[in-house]
């Protein structure tokens, strides 16, 4: 995922302290200097653009998680919700089983705008370049004006498009591609101005998931031809077929040159993409995974419908330890720097340690969640099968 913006701003503010010291004489005193002290920047926003927080897919938060959460805000979608949200510039973008794209104010959940497709929603829209790209069910995807849900184009594909659409530069960086996946089994690039196909690559069955982005030169995915595909990112040639035992039925999850993803075969499985081998299978219960993992340095979370969130040992392959619940794990976790969020269909959001698993707070939001959370302007965001849009925010410290 590429690093958050705010350098620039950081560098500025370094730069005006220096200045200031420099333009006075002789030793100032240390309450002088004090009053000159600049003052310390914000911490760079954050935001989430697409299904997983970017390109790499790897669902991971460059920050601490909030504490003793709190609901700030609430929104009564036009539908039950299993997409995963994007937040982007102060807003908050989300789709719902009937079709709706709700966008709203991400500081209230007062909605701005809605746009109707013809089907189902069922994964976060990627928004960048005043765009945003949302995929439907109803075989179609819609590329909007992110402030007043205008629609600038459509690209129309043979079947539903149930996986989230993905954002970035061309390799050359002189363009904006879209990277999408289809359940006609094929992976397309569009380019992001006019929705004209750059390049098309063809499997033999279903994709669900969406692609993601390894060492800037692979596009990386699996599907239920049970095959994990590497394809050239520059032209979609194929690099590698690597096989696994049984269908991959979502998104995978990148770190460094690996890649990791669930399978209905009960199993969790890493791969290498540059040597095109499986290099750990971890399985535990005979139920399948059925999330998208998240990935930090050290560990592979993921969520199974045996009701355990799984952390699995990124480098080995072994058990680290395993959360319970309720209830299924369907929607995909995000990790902190601390700290893994999830929800469960027992309609309660967790947060654990990532060091021993054990329970830093629970929100008992009364809906099943079988939708990924997201986080950005500073706060959690996920949606219930109710309908209900969630912002879940550390809670306010009190006022003298």
């Amino acid at each position: 995922m590429s690093p958050p913006d705010g350098f620039c701003a950081l560098a500025r503010a370094t730069l005006l302290g220096a200045a200031l010291l420099l333009a006075g004489c002789g030793e100032p005193s240390s309450s002088a200097a004090a009053k000159k002290a600049p003052a310390k920047p914000p911490a760079p926003e954050i935001a989430w653009p697409m299904t997983r927080g970017g390109p790499a897919l790897s669902g991971h938060v460059p920050t601490t998680l909030p504490r003793d959460p709190v609901i700030a805000w609430t929104f009564t979608a036009a539908g039950p919700i299993s997409a995963e949200a994007a937040l982007v510039a102060d807003r908050v973008f989300i789709g719902t089983a009937k079709g709706t794209l709700h966008c709203l104010a991400a500081d209230t959940g007062q909605p701005l705008w809605a746009f109707s497709t013809k089907d189902a929603i069922t994964a976060a829209p990627a928004v960048a370049g005043g765009k945003v790209f949302l995929s439907s069910n109803d075989g179609r995807l819609y590329a909007l004006a992110a402030d007043t849900g205008q629609e600038a184009w459509q690209f129309a594909s043979d079947d539903k498009i149930s996986a989230g659409a993905i954002t970035i530069k061309s390799p050359d960086g002189t363009a904006d591609w879209v990277l999408l996946n289809g359940y006609d089994g094929t992976t397309r690039v569009l380019q992001a101005d006019d929705g004209k196909l750059v390049w098309s690559y063809k499997t033999d069955d279903y994709i669900n998931g969406s692609p993601g982005v390894v060492d800037g030169r692979f596009l990386v995915f699996g599907g239920c031809d049970a095959q994990l595909h590497v394809v050239n990112l520059k032209d979609g040639t194929l690099v590698h077929k690597i096989p696994t035992e049984a269908q991959i039925p979502a998104s995978i999850g990148t770190f460094g040159t690996m890649a990791f993803c669930g399978n209905y075969a009960n199993q969790t499985v890493a791969f290498d993409v540059v040597g095109g081998k499986v290099a750990w299978t971890y399985e535990d219960r005979a139920l399948p995974f059925y999330s998208s993992p998240a990935i930090n340095d050290r560990l592979v979370l993921i969520g199974s419908r045996d009701k355990h969130l799984h952390a699995i040992h990124r480098t080995t392959g072994e058990g680290a330890w395993k959360f319970k619940t309720g209830g299924r794990i369907e929607g995909s976790p995000i990790v902190f720097d601390d700290a893994v969020v999830f929800g469960s269909t027992d309609g309660r959001l967790y947060a654990a340690s990532l060091e021993t698993g054990a329970e830093l707070w629970q929100l008992e939001l009364g809906e099943s969640l079988v939708a990924s959370p997201a986080f950005g302007h500073r706060q959690l965001v996920v949606g219930g099968e109710k309908g209900t849009v969630f912002a879940v925010r550390s809670r306010p410290p009190q006022k003298p």
